[in-house]
Order: structure tokens, then C-alpha cells, then sequence
């Protein structure tokens, strides 16, 4: 039997006069469940492979995962998950057209009004079916350091040369350069931020994660003043950040940026993800064009540990090529050549020489504002379908292609984001639970304690026609919840046995 089979719309609530039958009576405990260990939702996700808590005592090994002497999963980023839940509820690659995927990290990667042309074909000189350098091609890490120059560097002595570039293949695997360089530090990081951080500070065990949990009543704003007395109190010598902020939508930039750059200066090293850096959306037509990075409040770019990671991913639209790079001081760069030469080897040599051209800063600018109003008008759009459908945003995005959506005014259990994504994935429709974003990299907390736990991130980076398709899903789910109460959620999900 299918999940949709458990759960007709056609199907009510007891009459108030008949006497309760003893499914209803656990359903209604089902509803008001308060651990994790009561939710089926919740259980579904605690037995994928790497998301049993670890570290407890005593430790166990789940036979069916762990069945490779010393190889232990790492746990899967929201994405994967989502898209392996997808799959067992129908979801495949040739049937997608038929799915909304609200949850994609990535835009979408036609053409927009106004925009350049989209690449079509790239040219694949013998030359460039050798291998590259680690570090990347001179020629590309040339135009990426003149691109930081031109955009944010214009009236500083000090400027980037190809020599503070290392080219990687992908922003995870710049990440995973960069930590695995990083000695044995106390490393700081943000709740709720980009899931693959959970992984790597798992993975790369000489760092030692040390959580600030941002609030919303904030604005999810890192306090800086906090932050540095965290420096001198508990010896934090590195700060770990998505800048735009990835769930929230919100960015930290003006004199917060350049407080925090400067603690480069203060004998702490700050790594800034920035693949939203053009993903802002101003109040006036004026605004458009401009972009965020801390390459503008670095003094000299080999004394300042400022370390900025950024791709063709995200601004350009281009998650497939797989380009992408890490900026910093000279030192860090020759260290990074190292450590890709044992992790990736790479990236792609003929997409390094197609991708310089695209980094003219003439033709990024023209990119940066067709993009920017393109997507905020699909913000704006998704903005007002969900204020229609009762679902008011805490804080909307003001930039990302993300919504950080807060569900705790529904009724239990679809206020929780597990149960609202599997509900979700029952309509064709994936979103991202909260607590993927809730950097915990033992899995040790009840996931009802988590601070995401009432979230789910709603991405706008798809064609309109998708996310269109999507939020009609979402208020299907909540007329049904509305239609028939709630004892129909919470239970009935699609598994996949075990072989």
C-alpha cells in the first residue's frame, strides 16, 4: 500500500458522541508526541546510515551500515537525504518534471531576462586533456584575482595576484582543502548554517566545534562583540561562516564585515563561504549591481587570515561545471596545493579554460543585475503565495535564493519539519528539514531540542513553474490537516525494506 493510501482526505475524526477507538487514542498520542523517539518521521531519519548519536556510552554498531571493517558513515547532507526520501516515495531523475524540488541548492540554470547568453559548448584543447595544476590554471586564478580586484580592491595598495588563488573542484571540496590544513584549533561555527559543515567538522576531527546558536528576535546577526571575547575565552583561532547566510536569507555586511575581516588581523583565521555574494536584493533601483565579500575590508591580502571561498556555482548559475575557488594569503594557497594533491587532485582542466572569459568584470556585471532581479522577483512571489496561505515569514530573505520557514503556529505534528517535509514528499514535493542547519556534529541532541526543529528552508533558486507547483503541495497539505484534523499526519511514511 502506498503512503497516499494511508492518508485520503476523504478520512475524519471520531465524532465527539462515539466512543474513541483505540487506533484514534494512539494517534492522538502520536500527535502530541515530544522525543524523537515517539515520531516515525523522526525515526525514519535516525536510521539512515551516520545519523545515530554518536560518542554515547555504550557505543553501539549498527550491523546493517557499519559492514566494512573501520569504515564508519559520516552522516548525509540535507540534500542527499531529502533526495534519497524522495526516491523512495517515486521520486527519480526522468519523472522529476513531475515533482516540485523546493529544496534544490542550486539555481536554476536557463536563461534569465536580460542576462548573457548561457555557455553551449566549451573548446577542448589537447593541452587540456592533461592534468592541471592543484592549484588550478594560472590563466583562471589570473581572472579571479582581477575580478576581486576591479569589484572590491580599487582603492587598496594591496591586491590579489594569481598566487592567493587555488582553484577546486566544488565548494565542498575548497572546504575540505582548507580544513584539512587547519591544525588542532577550536574552531567556531554558526546554528542554524550550511549543512555540509555538520560533515566536516565530523570528518576532520583536529577541529574542535564550538556552537553560537543565533536567534531570530537578532536577525540571526552574529554578534561580533560577542565573538571576540568568545576569542579570549575560549581560544577560539577560527571562525567558520556562510556570508549571505544560508537557511536565514540574511547577510552580514557594512561595519559587522569589516569588524569581523578584522579579526583576521587579531590572530584568529575567518573562512567566509560567499556563494550568495550576489544574491542581494535592494529597496531602491540604485542598489542593483553590487555585491558582498570580505575581499573589501582586507588590508593586505598576505597578512590578513581572511580566506574566501566562492564558484561558478552559485552567481553564475553554473553548479555543474564544478569551478570553483578559494582566495587568501599566499601561504594558505601553497598549503592548499598540498592538501588537493591527497583530496581531490583538481578540477576539471578544459571547464578552468572555458570558465575565464566569464569572469570579465564587464560581463559579470551585467550577470549581477539580471540575476538580482530576477530572483527577487520569485522571492517576492513565493513571499506572497505563503502570506495567502497563513505561512508569514519570521524574517524574509534579503538575499540567497533561500526562505527560512518557521511552522511552529501549526498543529502538532505537522509544526515540525521532518513530519512537514515527509507530509510534503505524499504531493510530489521536497523541501529541507530545520535540522539539517543545526550544526551538531555528534547527533547527539533530541531532535525536538533543536532550535530548527520548527523549520524547513523553502529554496526559490527553481523556475517559478516549479516553485508554483510546489506551493500548491504545501496547501494541499494544510486544507488537509485542516479538512480532516490531524490524525491522519504524523504516521504511514514510505520505507525501504531491508534486504
Amino acid at each position: 500500500m502506498s503512503a497516499s493510501e494511508h492518508t485520503s482526505d476523504n478520512e475524519s475524526a471520531p465524532s465527539r458522541t462515539q466512543t474513541p477507538k483505540f487506533q484514534d487514542l494512539v494517534r492522538d498520542v502520536i500527535r502530541s508526541h515530544k522525543h524523537e523517539k515517539e515520531s516515525e518521521a523522526h525515526q525514519i531519519f535516525r536510521e539512515a546510515a551516520g545519523h545515530k548519536p554518536k560518542g554515547v556510552v555504550p557505543q553501539t554498531i549498527n550491523p546493517d551500515e557499519e559492514t566494512v571493517p573501520g569504515i564508519e558513515h559520516p552522516g548525509s547532507t540535507g540534500v542527499i537525504y531529502c533526495s534519497d526520501r524522495a526516491m523512495a516515495n517515486g521520486f527519480s531523475y526522468a519523472n522529476s518534471h513531475e515533482w516540485a524540488n523546493l529544496g534544490q541548492g542550486a539555481p536554476e540554470v536557463g536563461p534569465i531576462p536580460n542576462a548573457p547568453p548561457r555557455p553551449t559548448s566549451i573548446p577542448v584543447p589537447t593541452d587540456s586533456l592533461e592534468y592541471a595544476p592543484t592549484t588550478g590554471v594560472k590563466a583562471l586564478r589570473e581572472a579571479v584575482a582581477n575580478l576581486y580586484n576591479v569589484t572590491y580592491r580599487g582603492d587598496k595598495a594591496s591586491k590579489y595576484t594569481y598566487e592567493n588563488v587555488c582553484i577546486v573542484p566544488g565548494g565542498r571540496a575548497g572546504l575540505s582543502r582548507v580544513a584539512a590544513v587547519i591544525g588542532d584549533v577550536y574552531t567556531s561555527f554558526q546554528i542554524p548554517d550550511y549543512t555540509a559543515y555538520d560533515q566536516v567538522l565530523s570528518a576532520f576531527k583536529r577541529l574542535v566545534p564550538v556552537p553560537t546558536a543565533l536567534d531570530v528576535k537578532t536577525k540571526y546577526k552574529l554578534d561580533i562583540q560577542q565573538t571576540k571575547k568568545d576569542i579570549l575565552t575560549q581560544g577560539l583561532a577560527v571562525i567558520l561562516a556562510s556570508n549571505p547566510r544560508n537557511p536565514t536569507g540574511q547577510v552580514i555586511k557594512g561595519n559587522d564585515l569589516k569588524e569581523l575581516v578584522a579579526l583576521g588581523r587579531e590572530g584568529t583565521t575567518v573562512i567566509l563561504d560567499e556563494f550568495y555574494s550576489w544574491y542581494i536584493y535592494p529597496n531602491s533601483e540604485s542598489g542593483y549591481g553590487k555585491s558582498i565579500s570580505a575581499a573589501q575590508y582586507v588590508e593586505d591580502v598576505n597578512e590578513d587570515s581572511a580566506v574566501i571561498i566562492d564558484g561558478l556555482t552559485k552567481n553564475w548559475r553554473l553548479p555543474g561545471w564544478r569551478i570553483c575557488w578559494v582566495v587568501g594569503p599566499k601561504n594558505l594557497i601553497s598549503a592548499l596545493s598540498q592538501s588537493g594533491s591527497f583530496l581531490d587532485g583538481g578540477a576539471n582542466h578544459p571547464l578552468q579554460l572555458a570558465a575565464i572569459p566569464l569572469l570579465d568584470p564587464a560581463l559579470v556585471a551585467l550577470e549581477k543585475v539580471a540575476l538580482q532581479k530576477h530572483f527577487k522577483a520569485k522571492r517576492d512571489h513565493v513571499l506572497s503565495r505563503l502570506h495567502a496561505l497563513g505561512l508569514d515569514v519570521d524574517l524574509p530573505p534579503t538575499s540567497t535564493f533561500y526562505i527560512w520557514l518557521n511552522l511552529e503556529k501549526l498543529p502538532e505534528p505537522l509544526n515540525n519539519g521532518l513530519v512537514f517535509f515527509e507530509e510534503l514528499l505524499k504531493f510530489k514535493t521536497i523541501v529541507i528539514p530545520g535540522i539539517f542547519f543545526d550544526i551538531n556534529p555528534s547527533h547527539r541532541r533530541n531532535l525536538f531540542n533543536s532550535p530548527c526543529h520548527h523549520f524547513v528552508r523553502l529554496s526559490f533558486g527553481p523556475p517559478i513553474e516549479d516553485l508554483d507547483r510546489g506551493l500548491d503541495a504545501i496547501g494541499m497539505v494544510l486544507r488537509k490537516a485542516k479538512k480532516g484534523g490531524t490524525q491522519n499526519i504524523g504516521y504511514g511514511y514510505v520505507t525501504i525494506p531491508k534486504s
